[in-house]
């Protein structure tokens, strides 16, 4: 099965990192976040990897061109101009680069991609900057299970404040960060059969507005509701907590060996 993975947006309210640097490719715990969203769909047996390239996109291609030597232990001999790899611990990827402009909107860069994806029963497709513990496997088994066109993650935003326990104006506690208003939104993370292709226009198409809206109206897209851990990286408050959770070893979205 195969990932589509938008990789193109210029990140702009995460401009102290993007300047230099496409936002998937800002890191969290020496990793680009672009890596840390492939790990999760690779430890569900996803590997298959379609990235939708636009503002610095050189960075992303330069990054997987060196990625055997990144993850392996070498040996350059430098008289007979040879290599030898001595631990190859590389994921078993194939990951596959595409330029969808500079400009493009999320589905325009979706449908840029459509001939990697135009023939398969149904693929994901998911931002570049968010990472989750939710169930891809459940989730995919969800979609072949109701037969409509597209399926989104619900989720639950994470709560930017906390909160005070107060009773008649004093504060009695404080309580931690509560997710949202309790209200669900679109997570990404989705499956989808390739018909919904047919709902892209042009670059200008953001995939958020009239394809989801159009296959609400027509009754094809579900909500896999998932209650977990789910955080987007929009600002550098959001690196900075999902730094936080990878070095204290209990990085939720890790559900890998």
């Amino acid at each position: 099965m195969k990932a589509v993975i938008l990789a193109g947006g210029l990140g702009t309210r995460l401009s102290e990192e993007t300047a230099l640097r496409p936002k998937p490719m800002v890191e969290i715990g020496g990793k680009p976040i672009l890596w840390h969203i492939m790990k999760m769909y690779s430890a569900h047996g996803v590997n298959d990897f379609i990235i939708c390239c636009g503002y610095k996109g050189y960075v992303i291609k330069e990054y997987f061109a060196n990625y055997f030597l990144h993850m392996s232990d070498v040996t350059f001999d430098m008289r007979e101009n040879r290599m030898h790899v001595h631990e190859r611990r590389a994921e078993p990827w194939q990951v596959t680069l595409v330029d969808t402009g500079d400009e493009s909107m999320t589905g325009g860069r979706l449908k840029r991609v459509a001939e990697h994806v135009k023939n398969e029963t149904e693929f994901c497709f998911t931002y570049g900057d968010g990472v989750s513990d939710v169930d891809i496997s459940a989730s995919i088994a969800f979609h072949r299970s109701h037969g409509k066109q597209a399926t989104l993650t619900a989720a639950l935003p994470p709560g930017r404040f906390g909160a005070l326990d107060m009773h008649e104006g004093q504060v009695r506690s404080f309580k931690e960060k509560p997710k949202g208003d309790g209200a669900m939104i679109n997570g990404g993370f989705f499956v989808l059969n390739p018909s919904v292709l047919s709902h892209l226009k042009d670059d200008s198409t953001v995939w958020e507005q009239e394809p989801l809206m159009q296959l609400a109206a027509e009754g094809q897209l579900m909500a896999f509701q998932h209650e977990g851990f789910w955080q987007p990286m929009d600002t550098l408050r959001d690196k900075h907590h999902l730094e936080e959770l990878w070095a204290s070893g209990k990085a939720p979205w890790k559900r890998w060996d």
